[in-house]
C-alpha cells in the first residue's frame, strides 16, 4: 500500500521547469549558426604574364591577316570602310612581303607555341585558336574552286553574302581575341574554342 500511496502522491507529479533556460540555449545556437558571407573574387589581368598575353594578342593577327581577302566585296561597296582598316596597311605589307608568309607564321604558331610545353596554358590555347580559324578560313576558298559560281547569277550572290559574312566574323574574332588577350582574359571564339580545346 506504500508503493501505491507514492505512485498518488502529488509530488512525483510535478515535473521540472525547463522554460527559463530554453530560450538561453536557442539564442546560443542560433548565432553560432551564422556564418559570414564570402567576399565575391575579383579577376585582375595581373594574374596574367604581359609575355604571354603579347603572344596570345599577336596569334589573332595570323587569321585576320588571310581574311582580309574576304572583305573586298564590301570594300567595293563601302569605300569609307577601308578607311578603318588603313593603319594597318603598313603590318599587311610586311606581312606579305615574306615569301609562304602565311605558311612560316602558321607552323611558327603551331609548333613553336601550340606544341611547346615551356609556354603557359593561355598562350596555348589562344594560338589554337588562331591556328584553328586559319584553318577554317581556308574551307570556303576550297568549296569556292570546286562549285566556281562565275562572275553573275544568284551562285556569284550566294558567293559574295557568304564572303561578306566570314569577313565581319573574322574582324569580330580578331577584335574580341585581341582586345581580350591584352586585357589577360581568355577568349572563348564561337565555333573554335571547342575544337581548339580538344586539340590541347
Amino acid at each position: 500500500m506504500a508503493s501505491i500511496h507514492l505512485l498518488h502522491s502529488p509530488k512525483t507529479l510535478t515535473l521540472p521547469k525547463f522554460r527559463s533556460s530554453f530560450p538561453s540555449t536557442m539564442g546560443i545556437a542560433t548565432r553560432s549558426l551564422s556564418f559570414p558571407k564570402p567576399k565575391p573574387k575579383t579577376i585582375t589581368c595581373a594574374a596574367t604574364p604581359a609575355t604571354d598575353r603579347l603572344i596570345s594578342a599577336v596569334s589573332y593577327t595570323l587569321p585576320f591577316f588571310n581574311s582580309l581577302q574576304y572583305g573586298r566585296y564590301l570594300f567595293l561597296q563601302f569605300p569609307k570602310l577601308g578607311l578603318v582598316f588603313e593603319p594597318l596597311l603598313p603590318l599587311l605589307g610586311l606581312y606579305r612581303s615574306v615569301p609562304y608568309s602565311s605558311f612560316v607564321a602558321f607552323f611558327a604558331l603551331y609548333l613553336g607555341v601550340v606544341r611547346n610545353p615551356s609556354f603557359s596554358h593561355y598562350a596555348r590555347f589562344n594560338a589554337m585558336q588562331a591556328v584553328t580559324l586559319d584553318v577554317l578560313l581556308v574551307l570556303p576558298l576550297l568549296i569556292q574552286r570546286i562549285f566556281s559560281p562565275g562572275q553573275a547569277g544568284v551562285g556569284f550572290k550566294l558567293m559574295m553574302w557568304g564572303h561578306n559574312g566570314i569577313f565581319v566574323f573574322s574582324v569580330f574574332c580578331f577584335v574580341y581575341g585581341l582586345v581580350s588577350s591584352i586585357l589577360g582574359r581568355t577568349p572563348y571564339l564561337p565555333f573554335v574554342a571547342d575544337a581548339a580545346g580538344r586539340q590541347l
